[in-house]
């Protein structure tokens, strides 16, 4: 699992970028986040430097914290902070489950995870369905097309659509679609369970939501959020794909909202 390393403050952030991204998405975080904190930003698998063995696909619970607890070692890190974006919020939930008696802070930017897209959930279901999805992936044509009509027929958001048609545009963004889709698949959670782990906790929640953000929309998260005790909910004018680059803007002016 690889990472980088920004900044040096005295508080460890462990940051999860989106799909299609790579660690250094998070440079004007870091840069945001000085002099308090020292990003270190992971690479998702399947993308940046970040590696599987087929020995480790799916990607499971347990392995993804063996890699996490790795990190925590080697960079001598006791307390830490989580940040993820939209694909990431998988691998912060991970760590939540493993890891909450030491985190202090969760920030989740439109995370993943929480409640997932039934599309999610045929692609990565065991049996043919998976197998048509491999279909779609290698030979998309009829896929657009259908895409197309829908949104024609107004039954599709034309945003989503745009991010489709954007995150599937090449044979190898769709590759990384199916292994991404595939390889995560084992990620799933409870969300009664994470609701009842965050009460009990100590941890800050900070929320961040895009208002035009057709992928993880505010309406998805509403049982989850209204479940919380205590949460600090930011919903910003923007849509899913420059959420990040825009949190990023608001902490630069909002900072001390979000502070212990």
């Amino acid at each position: 699992m690889h990472y980088r390393i920004m900044g040096n403050g005295p508080r460890a952030l462990l940051a999860f970028h989106g799909y299609g991204q790579e660690s250094h998405y998070y440079d004007t975080m870091a840069r945001t986040l000085q002099p308090e904190y020292t990003v270190f930003a992971v690479d998702l698998f399947f993308h940046g430097k970040s590696t599987l063995s087929k020995a480790d696909l799916p990607l499971s619970k347990k392995k993804l914290q063996a890699f996490v607890q790795a990190l925590l070692e080697k960079e001598g890190i006791n307390w830490f902070s989580v940040m993820a974006f939209s694909m990431g919020g998988k691998f912060a939930l991970t760590v939540l489950e493993k890891f909450h008696e030491q985190m202090e802070e969760l920030y989740l930017i439109a995370p993943d995870g929480i409640k997932t897209h039934l599309l999610y959930s045929i692609a990565t279901y065991p049996g043919w369905l998976q197998g048509l999805f491999k279909r779609i992936v290698l030979r998309p044509t009829r896929f657009f097309n259908t895409l197309s009509w829908l949104e024609q027929k107004r039954w599709v958001d034309p945003g989503l659509v745009k991010f489709a048609n954007w995150q599937m545009d090449s044979p190898q963004k769709r590759l990384r679609v199916y292994r991404s889709w595939t390889g995560f698949s084992n990620l799933t959670f409870d969300t009664r369970k994470i609701v009842r782990l965050l009460n009990q906790s100590n941890i800050e929640v900070n929320v961040f939501l895009g208002k035009y953000d057709q992928i993880i929309s505010q309406k998805r998260l509403e049982v989850f959020l209204n479940a919380l005790k205590r949460h600090n909910l930011v919903v910003l004018q923007t849509g899913h794909t420059n959420l990040l680059y825009t949190v990023a803007m608001w902490l630069r002016k909002h900072r001390n909202e979000t502070a212990k």
